[in-house]
């Protein structure tokens, strides 16, 4: 049996992380937009707990496992040079919006599809071509005059990509997991979110330290992200003669194979949701899927990519990311909700306070 190579290694490792994380997301959908859904239209904190859980974990390991084995996280995407604050912003905004009228973000969409629910396909196409389209193609000129300008460029070097002070944003969020929690008895509920914090140190141990070793390839100091990756993995699909696997595609690929069999376990969710948004929800999965992909790049990551692996790094633009894509986000679903357009196909909600209503 011929030896692998390091990169090789990577790309495995990516896939059966992925495997893990799909099968748990699956398992009791785990999700940023829903989590925002859930409040507005039932109260519920259930899931809006496991995405803060899963947030501080994804910091407090990654600082454990960049501080044992070295990791300068500095040299990954989210502190790049020239960080402008404005596309950042920008960004972040288009992605908010874009995953409520998708009713889902990049991740999520990814579970869905995996589990039956074939609208999640328009969502995931149009996401991964207008990713690499804002990326490499024909929208990257469309968003230049914001990109690259100089003036907005500078101002943001007045604050520079600052790195964020770990016990000042633990603090902050583990306050907000109390006020969404309430009762200590509740946080057993929240395993789905500490072992995806954990695939986050997870990722970066695979990225910063098996593939630093690599001398074939270069392998990309990464964690989990799923906008820009599911362009890249359809580039593959499309070229794959052409194009090597990396650790984002694999990663892609691990967790759309990994919700498929948790659906075959737990079909409670093995079909697509039951709320339609009558004529309009195509409309709607194309819009908010080319709005993801567009503002996924522009904000360097999505919900998971900026809110998990992002915020674990510290780095100040991930945190003005994620509060981006949150405002927009819950605007959107205010409106939607008022237009009783919010679709809601599953209640989520602790097991010590079930609500009367079901489905």
């Amino acid at each position: 049996m011929p030896q692998l190579e390091i990169y090789q290694l990577v790309n495995i490792l990516g896939f059966i992380l992925g495997l893990l994380l799909g099968a748990i997301a699956q398992k009791n959908q785990f999700c940023f937009s829903g989590s925002i859904k859930d409040y507005i239209l039932t109260k519920s904190t259930m899931r809006g707990s496991s995405v803060i859980m899963a947030i501080i974990v994804a910091i407090i390991s990654t600082a454990i496992i960049a501080s044992v084995y070295e990791i300068d996280l500095t040299e990954s995407n989210y502190y790049r040079d020239n960080i402008n604050y404005f596309s950042i912003i920008f960004g972040g905004l288009l992605f908010g919006v874009g995953m409520m009228l998708a009713d889902g973000c990049s991740n999520r969409h990814l579970i869905k599809f995996a589990q039956g629910d074939i609208h999640s396909l328009v969502v995931i196409v149009f996401t991964g071509i207008f990713a690499f389209a804002t990326a490499k193609g024909f929208s990257r000129g469309l968003f230049e005059p914001i990109t690259n300008n100089q003036t907005l460029i500078e101002w943001s070097s007045f604050l520079g990509n600052i790195t964020m002070n770990i016990y000042v944003v633990v603090i902050i969020l583990v306050a907000l997991l109390y006020f969404l929690v309430k009762k200590a008895n509740r946080l057993i509920s929240l395993w789905d979110g500490v072992l995806m914090g954990l695939g986050v140190a997870v990722a970066w141990y695979i990225t910063g330290v098996l593939g630093a070793e690599s001398i074939e390839r270069i392998v990309d100091l990464e964690a989990l992200s799923y906008v820009f990756p599911t362009g890249k993995t359809l580039e593959f699909f499309m070229n794959y003669q052409a194009y090597d696997l990396s650790f984002s595609v694999c990663l892609v690929l691990g967790v759309l194979a990994g919700a498929f069999l948790m659906s075959r376990i737990n079909r409670r969710y093995s079909f697509g949701c039951t709320s339609t948004k009558g004529q309009k929800k195509l409309q709607y999965n194309m819009i908010g899927g080319a709005l993801m992909g567009c503002g996924g790049v522009l904000s360097i990551g999505c919900t998971v990519g900026q809110g998990l692996s992002g915020l674990s790094t510290l780095a100040f633009a991930s945190a003005v990311a994620i509060l981006s894509i949150f405002t927009s986000a819950t605007i959107t679903a205010l409106w939607l909700n008022k237009k009783s357009q919010l679709p809601m196909c599953f209640i989520f909600e602790w097991k010590d306070n079930t609500p009367d209503y079901h489905i």
